[in-house]
This record gives C-alpha cells, structure tokens and sequence, in this order.
C-alpha cells in the first residue's frame, strides 16, 4: 500500500472512530415489578426523551434495589434510578426530600395530600432550577432528576394499633441501610426489624412484623393484604413522600445533560401523580384509616421533632432540611413551626 493510502485509511479511521466506539450510557433502574413497573417504563420513555440531548442508553432493571445501586457505584452502570433512601450518599442534599414529615401538609387537622404533593412538587422544582445547579453535584455524581414514587403509608396487622401510643413495643420493619428510620421507630416506643426491599412484605404477610411502612404501589404485588387480613388498616397519614432519584456519573454524559435530564423529569411530575392517585386507589375503602384532628397535629410535631434529632444526628441534610421548611411554610404558612425558628441552620 502505497503511503499516500495509508494515510488516507489511518485518516478515516480517526474520523469514524469515535462513533464507531462511542458506548451507549448503562442505566440501573430500581422496579419492584421489574419491566413490568412504572418506574421502568417512565425510564424508557426518559430515554427516548434524551436521545436528542446526546444519551444513548441502555436499561437494566433490577427488582432488588440494594444490587443495583451497588452496581452502579462499582461502575458497572453509568446512572442509576433509585429511591432517595439508597440515593442518599450520593447527594444528601436532595435526598432531604425523602426525611419523616418534610413535606406532610396537616390544616385544620386534616391531612392535605395535595399540598403536601405541592410541597414535593415546588421542592423538585426548586432543585431542577439551573440556579441550583452547583447543588446537584457532588464529586463524580450528579442528580439527574427528581419523581414522586408514593406517600409512605403504615400498614399494620391490626387496626387496634391506631395511634402512635397503640405501636409502642410492636414490630416495625425497618430498612437495615436507613439508620435513621430505625432511631425513630425506637423513638415511639416500637421495635425495629431488620428488613429489606425484598422481604419486608413477606415478613409482613407471614406475621414476622406487626407494622411495614410502603407506598401503595406495593399494595398489590406484595400481596399486603395477607398481611392484613381482616382486622388490619392502613394509616392514610404519610410519614414521607417517597422519591425516586436518578443519580449520572458526569463525565459519561454530555456537558449540560444533568440539567436537561432534571428538567425532563420535574415535567412528569402531573404523569407521575396520576399514577399514584391509581395506586391509593387499589387499596379497599374498608383498609383506610384517618388519624383524628388531635392526632395528625401531634403526628407533624413529633415528626418535626424527628426531623430536627436526626439532622443534629448527621442523618438527615440541614440544608436540605431548610429549604424544604422555606418551600413548606410557603404552601401552608399558618403551620405552627412557620412561625418557629427550627430547621434554620
């Protein structure tokens, strides 16, 4: 070959190459129904959604949340779509979302879903602003979006355990990686069960715990009404709005994607209610269970109680923690800690 056309070859090999071997991004994605999930069809849609920012991935889901998490941070993927629980050390930050109580909306003595989902709507938000760009990184990691998975609800084996003083000395599963959950189920008198996302519904089911906190999106494919049979109740009174949150590894993404990745997201937010909405809604009439007036107020003080322990503790995010107060307080202002000076670190 004469050198005139090796030239030419080694020239056009540099210029495909970077096509040729440009890998497509590996996305973890946490479904306890597996591709049978919301969570991993709203993923698929997000991924077509992102082709025309420049991503080009690949999903893979996982119905033990535990393995994929840890599969994204051994790097076998390059983003990993998770609840804030597990998200958590990736950044503190936004998993704040996800702390006891932080966006319950109480008024009058009645829980308001729709504005405690407000709340959880003006906190994503708020983090999907670019002005808060810099905040939605940490190190390699960047957050690259924020959807409501569900208000996590109590459902207990027996509806005689109707209030906090009813739970003391029962078995609440707790999640063996949330440190904090097992500290507040201590703190009113309850005993904490080591549990995980793949047998705390059948540890539920089999009366190996009294108590498991879940989102009714697990109402049906665990089976909880076993659990429940027919003297059992679910509390329709969220210790949390659960979130799930995508996590990117940046430098396997193009510059600017993370933003337009959390603007995608927060989009969804109405599509993604909807959905809850039809979850809450599979679960009988007869389950449900409301708090009285007396009770949901001290429930929002105790959580706040909760809240502030656990931040002072390290365990929840202080500056998370104020800016969802801020978000909180302007959705409901006559709160009584709005005119408090907590949770302003």
């Amino acid at each position: 070959m004469s050198k005139r056309w090796q030239w030419a070859a080694l020239a056009a090999i540099m210029t495909v190459s970077p096509l040729a071997q440009a890998a497509k991004q590996r996305v973890c994605v946490f479904d306890i129904l597996g591709t049978g999930g919301d969570g991993y069809n709203a993923a698929k849609d997000y991924a077509i959604e992102m082709q025309k920012y420049g991503g080009d991935m690949e999903l893979k889901v996982y119905v033990d949340e535990r393995v994929g998490v840890e599969d994204f941070r051994t790097g076998q993927c390059d983003a990993v779509m998770a609840t804030a629980l597990r998200t958590h050390s990736f950044n503190a930050l936004t998993a704040a979302l996800d702390s006891v109580g932080a966006s319950t909306v109480v008024k009058n003595g009645k829980l308001d879903m729709a504005a405690s989902l407000e709340v959880v709507r003006k906190t994503i938000q708020t983090f999907s602003s670019p002005k808060a760009a810099s905040l939605m990184v940490q190190g390699q990691y960047e957050v690259g979006g924020i959807v409501p998975l569900g208000a996590a609800y109590a459902f207990v084996n027996d509806r005689q355990i109707s209030n906090l003083e009813a739970a003391s000395g029962k078995r609440v599963a707790a999640f063996d990686y949330d440190k904090a959950q097992s500290q507040l189920i201590q703190r009113v008198g309850a005993r904490p069960v080591a549990a995980d996302v793949t047998n705390f519904g059948t540890m539920f089911n089999n009366g190996n715990v009294d108590v498991v906190m879940a989102p009714s999106i697990a109402y049906k494919p665990l089976e909880l009404h076993k659990g429940m049979g027919t003297k059992g109740a679910v509390h329709r009174f969220p210790l949390t709005i659960l979130t799930y949150q995508m996590i990117l590894k940046r430098d396997k993404f193009p510059e600017g994607f993370g933003q337009k990745s959390r603007e995608v997201w927060a989009g969804r937010f109405d599509n993604v209610v909807e959905l809850i909405k039809r979850a809450d809604a599979t679960i009988p009439a007869k389950f449900w269970l409301d708090p009285t007036p007396v009770d949901a107020e001290r429930y929002v003080n105790l959580m706040r109680d909760g809240r502030i322990d656990m931040a002072e503790r390290g365990f929840y995010d202080k500056k998370g923690l104020k800016i969802i107060k801020r978000i909180r307080c302007d959705v409901n202002p006559a709160a009584s800690d709005c005119s408090q000076p907590t949770e302003t670190w």
